[in-house]
C-alpha cells in the first residue's frame, strides 16, 4: 500500500513538473543586453486578460503572443519606449503598470488621493462635532427651576 501511494506521487509530481516546464518561453538573443531589455519590459507590462499578472507571470495564450510580439520588437532594435508605446496603442493603458499621466487617467492617478482627502475631512469633522460643547443646550433659568421641581417630585 506504501508502494503504491508513493509511485502515484511520484507520477503526480513529474506530471506537474512537465507543466512547469512547457510553461517557460525559451526565446534566443544575440547578446545578454536584449536579455535583460525584454525580461525587463515583461515584467512591467499587464496581461490584458490576467488583470493584475504581468507578462511574465502569466500561461494565457494572449500574455504568450505578447511575449513573443516584445521578442520581435527587441530583436527589431526598437526602443523600451517605442515597444511601450507600441502596445499601449494596440491594448490601451491597461498594459501598462505605470501609465501616462493624461486626461484619460487623471482618475486613476489622483483619485486615490482625493479620496485620502476627503475621508480625513470627513473623520475630523465628525471627531469634532463630537467633541464641541455646541450640540449641548443650555436651559434657561425658567426651564432649570422646572427640571428641578419635576425631578423633586
Amino acid at each position: 500500500m506504501v508502494r503504491l501511494s508513493a509511485l502515484v506521487m511520484t507520477l503526480v509530481i513529474s506530471f506537474l513538473s512537465l507543466t512547469a516546464i512547457a510553461a517557460i518561453d525559451a526565446y534566443s538573443f544575440p547578446d545578454e543586453g536584449m536579455r535583460k531589455r525584454y525580461n525587463s519590459l515583461i515584467d512591467e507590462l499587464r496581461c490584458p486578460q490576467c488583470l493584475n499578472t504581468n507578462l511574465a507571470g502569466s500561461d494565457s495564450m494572449i500574455s504568450k503572443d505578447l511575449r513573443r510580439e516584445v521578442h520581435r520588437l527587441v530583436l527589431e532594435g526598437k526602443s523600451d519606449d517605442e515597444v511601450r508605446d507600441f502596445m499601449q496603442q494596440r491594448y490601451g493603458d491597461f498594459i501598462l503598470y505605470n501609465p501616462q499621466v493624461k486626461g484619460s487617467t487623471y482618475v486613476l492617478w489622483f483619485g486615490p488621493v482625493v479620496l485620502f482627502f476627503i475621508a480625513v475631512a470627513v473623520l475630523v469633522r465628525l471627531v469634532s462635532r463630537r467633541s464641541s460643547p455646541a450640540h449641548e443646550k443650555v436651559l434657561s433659568d425658567e426651564d432649570q427651576e422646572r427640571l428641578n421641581q419635576l425631578l423633586s417630585k
